[in-house]
């Protein structure tokens, strides 16, 4: 038998790769032969850099950086030879401020830039950046400052362009809304932040606003481009300025580590998260591994720590979709650390008894 297990973080409970060594140990339990591939997993968000560490080794630069309240703090990012890896959350993201801190208004994404502009600065030819988990909403406008005030001393955007123009910029991200508008960043992500109903108009209001001075500069306008939206409109500055591709943050990982050869004659793939829904079929990272599984007709199991739309789940091509709490655990339980991995542990360890012996 042979499993591959790539289950994404159970955030603020278990990393993906806590989650995977309970999985690996539920299945070890109920079949001791088995070979077992664990593959740690993000979508650009909590967990990117951590995973693509795994995925392609590399080494962590550490560096001080400002916090979206312009608060110093020690953050890193990741570099393989002249690839630069960043997750944007270690500079700009929402667990970096408390709840009564939050405020879009004001948060930047001014040290995301600090992560890019030492890159650069490090000769790096190839930068991917993980989008997921920001604080602000400021369409990037604190990140292209950054760059302007390490390579440009006060000029303008114009005065950088150069140096970036021979680099290539992938954006990992899991969304695809657009920079404004009713679907856009502020709309759709802004009070998860802090933002009232006022402060959103007022940040939509902005984004367009900086949308038409960037297209009439540039004669281009990527604001409603799939991924513009993501991380408070970061997705947008990084297309707009720095011609980046959007991709799928799963996708991005999984080819890193080749998983489609992974896949050869694998019995089962065994994905998750926290929490999983029919939104789970919209680009987050267990539907990403379930399309791979589907195409090498591998089966795929599904657990999380709550579940809704099962039905639609197993109908979207899952074999499995099992939670792994008991159904009368309380919710503070069932978040401790060592409960969702024993949890796991015995979910997997069942799932792994009901396929027939040899499989």
């Amino acid at each position: 038998m042979k499993v591959i297990v790539a289950i994404d973080s159970f955030k603020g409970c278990l990393s993906s790769i806590e989650a995977n060594q309970a999985a690996t140990e539920g299945i070890l339990a109920a079949c001791s032969t088995a070979e077992v591939i664990q593959v740690p997993v993000s979508d650009g968000g909590e967990g990117w850099l951590e995973s693509y560490q795994a995925a392609i080794g590399g080494e962590l630069v550490t560096l001080t950086v400002h916090d979206p309240l312009m608060r110093l703090i020690s953050s890193c990012y990741l570099i393989k030879e002249n690839v630069a890896v960043i997750e944007m959350a270690k500079a700009s993201g929402l667990t970096l401020v408390t709840e009564e801190e939050r405020n879009p208004i004001y948060a930047t994404s001014y040290g995301t830039g600090e992560l890019i502009s030492d890159a650069i600065g490090k000769g790096c030819r190839e930068i991917i950046v993980g989008l997921g988990g920001s604080a602000t909403s400021d369409c990037g406008k604190g990140m292209l400052r950054a760059i302007i005030d390490t390579y440009a001393k006060g000029g303008t955007w114009d005065d950088v362009k150069g140096k970036i123009e021979s680099i290539r910029f992938l954006i990992a991200a899991d969304v695809k809304n657009p920079l404004y508008g009713k679907k856009g960043a502020a709309y759709v992500f802004a009070p998860q932040k802090g933002a009232t109903p006022e402060m959103v108009e007022l940040l939509d209001l902005q984004a367009r606003r900086f949308a038409e001075f960037s297209s009439r500069h540039y004669g281009y306008d990527y604001s409603q481009h799939e991924g513009a939206g993501a991380a408070g409109g970061l997705g947008y500055a990084l297309m707009q300025y720095f011609g980046g591709e959007c991709h799928s943050g799963i996708e991005l990982l999984l080819d890193s580590v080749y998983f489609n050869r992974l896949m050869t004659d694998t019995t089962l793939i065994i994905t998750g998260e926290g929490s999983t829904d029919s939104q789970t079929l919209m680009g987050k990272v267990p539907h990403g591994i379930l399309q791979r599984g589907v195409h090498a007709k591998v089966s795929t199991a599904l657990i999380a720590g709550r579940i809704s739309d099962q039905q639609t789940l197993t109908n979207a091509g899952f074999s499995f979709v099992r939670c792994i709490n008991p159904p009368n655990l309380p919710q503070n339980e069932a978040i401790k650390k060592n409960v969702a991995y024993a949890n796991i542990r015995q979910t997997v360890s069942d799932i792994i008894r009901t396929l027939p012996q040899g499989k």
